[in-house]
């Protein structure tokens, strides 16, 4: 993948990416032809805003790109995201941009745009191309860009060409490229080696549970342990969703790309960390040997559990894979899945929920999300609401019968099955944008892959 960035071509069209505040004083010092063409169209340098301006024949002389005042801003991931697509076709380069403008985060924000899913249809995309950034790092941009693609790609893909056995496959894969290690535990074989709840959510489907383990790196290495949601279809079970809950539920395995995606790139880098990536993947169907409201099984921790709602199911998954991660007791602990629409209420579809049980883990986060302009905002794991999840006759329900609190009580649930003293971070996200953003389309979505890539990269010296 070239992701529409080239070495450097003569001919190349400059583009000039300003700061609003810095617009005037450059528009002063212009040549004439190019001050009297971007006032007379009324540009400002605002940001997302960008300015063809032509030559004495017509042709294009220069692009100007506003990116806005400094303090929202300051790295300018997408700064030049809504080009692609808009600019006529041609090569292009970044004449100059302010010091702040990271050269990576710029690119990473083009190859973004270059984005298409096109496995059912042709899309022709804009021959438009931009000459890499000066100090750019390609490995670091490719290697993201490409993360990204997978899963926005698997998340994008129907439930009907992506079942747990071909996302699985997916994971081999990735797995083989990477020389890593990997295992898969099918069907019945989850309750040999005591994976309970991923067997009891996935038993209905015609399309056989699983749980993928990968293992790749130095075992001398810091160990970091990612797990991924991967409901590939999510029905709700015998609590049926309606129709219209059901609609999208084919990203409902998106945590297990985004971990996927991150995992490719963490190894593609050589990363210095003993990775390890577990993905429970299962479709929430409905037939005569589903799981029912108010049945109790016992997971792999060793506690009960009550299901007092099956649509609530990913938390069941995962808190079996917590429980294996938990035994090796990892530095760094990171699942991530579309768990409930109660965080999509509180923060929108464009944050991730970030629940967290280390203050240094959350700060380190929540720092490398502002700079990779990949955001997330913190939750708390409120310990009073922990009784919300009590269980009669159980140790614990998947659910509260509460109409409050549904992300946090979700967090409180697997916090059960994450061992004391390991730091662990949980991103509930939605995984989709509801309308196109620059170098951000309409679809699947890999929330917060960015964000912890720079964490990992950062916290372990890659």
């Amino acid at each position: 993948m070239a992701f529409s960035l080239i070495d450097a071509a003569d001919g190349a069209i400059p583009i000039t990416a300003l700061r609003r505040v810095q617009f005037p004083a450059w528009l002063e010092a212009a040549a004439e032809r190019e001050r009297n063409w971007l006032t007379a169209i009324g540009f400002t340098g605002e940001e997302g805003k960008h300015a063809v301006v032509p030559d004495e024949s017509g042709r294009i002389a220069r692009v100007v790109v506003g990116l806005g005042d400094s303090g929202n801003a300051g790295h300018a991931t997408w700064a030049l995201a809504g080009l692609p697509g808009e600019l006529p076709e041609g090569c292009y380069r970044l004449e100059s941009s302010p010091k702040d403008a990271d050269p990576n985060r710029l690119a990473v924000g083009w190859a973004l745009a270059t984005y298409a899913f096109t496995r059912y249809r042709e899309k022709r995309l804009p021959a438009t191309a931009l000459v890499w950034p000066e100090g750019a790092d390609r490995g670091r941009v490719e290697r993201l860009a490409r993360a990204v693609f997978l899963a926005r790609d698997l998340a994008n893909t129907p439930a009907g060409d992506l079942g747990p056995e071909e996302l699985a496959a997916e994971a081999v894969r990735v797995a083989k490229a990477a020389g890593a290690r990997h295992r898969i535990v099918v069907g019945d074989e989850l309750l040999a080696e005591n994976y309970p709840t991923i067997h009891a959510v996935g038993r209905a489907s015609a399309h056989a549970p699983r749980l993928v383990d990968i293992l790749w790196g130095d075992v001398a290495a810091p160990k970091v342990t990612l797990v991924g949601k991967g409901v590939c279809f999510d029905t709700g079970g015998l609590d049926l969703k309606p129709a219209s809950g059901m609609r999208l539920m084919k990203k409902d395995m998106a945590g297990a790309a985004i971990v996927l995606g991150l995992a490719q790139a963490v190894m593609e880098a050589g990363l210095p960390v003993r990775l390890r990536v577990l993905l429970p993947l299962v479709e929430n169907a409905v037939s005569g040997n589903a799981v029912h409201p108010m049945d109790i099984i016992r997971t792999r921790k060793g506690l009960t559990v009550e299901i007092g709602n099956t649509d609530a199911e990913g938390r069941l998954i995962l808190c079996d894979a917590l429980s294996e991660a938990s035994t090796e007791k990892p530095e760094l602990l990171i699942d991530v899945a579309t768990l409930t629409g109660a965080a999509r209420v509180a923060l929108g579809p464009e944050l991730a929920a970030l629940f967290c049980n280390s203050e240094a883990l959350a700060a380190g986060l929540l720092s490398a999300a502002a700079t990779e302009e990949d955001p997330m905002w913190r939750m708390p794991l409120w310990p009073p609401y922990r009784k919300m999840i009590d269980s009669k006759i159980a140790d614990i329900n998947n659910v509260s019968e509460a109409p409050h609190a549904g992300a946090v009580t979700a967090a409180l649930y697997l916090q059960e099955f994450v061992e004391p003293g390991i730091p662990w971070a949980h991103l509930d996200v939605m995984a989709w944008n509801p309308q196109s953003r620059p170098g951000r389309p309409e679809g699947a979505e890999g929330t917060a892959l960015r964000a912890l890539y720079a964490y990992i990269a950062e916290r372990f010296g890659g």
